[in-house]
């Protein structure tokens, strides 16, 4: 018993990776007016021409909703409510300020 028990959670769980796989990759499609796109599984796209998906790029970077917080800077809370340090700034890594943490 624990043994079938054992094989079909093993079996589920490699049946559910290799669907995992699969959600992650691109449908290719074409748009109405021609231009061939890639669409991600988390409702993202883009075009398939390296040309087109440049121009797309660098009109989206000047939406405000698009400038979010590089990886590499700390702070900042849910939704942008607080302050970002970049790297370079003196509060960079400082740590904790409280002496009985040392």
């Amino acid at each position: 018993m624990k043994k079938t028990l054992c094989v079909l959670v093993l079996g589920w769980a490699a049946g559910a990776a290799g669907a995992a796989e699969l959600d992650r990759t691109p449908l290719e499609a074409v748009t109405a007016s021609g231009d061939k796109v890639r669409l991600f599984p988390n409702g993202r796209w883009e075009f398939a021409d390296a040309a087109k998906a440049a121009a797309a790029q660098q009109a989206a970077a000047h939406y405000p909703e698009n400038k979010t917080r590089p990886l590499e800077a700390q702070g900042g809370l849910f939704g942008g409510i607080g302050r970002s340090i970049m790297p370079g700034d003196k509060d960079y890594n400082r740590g904790s300020l409280n002496p009985k943490a040392h």
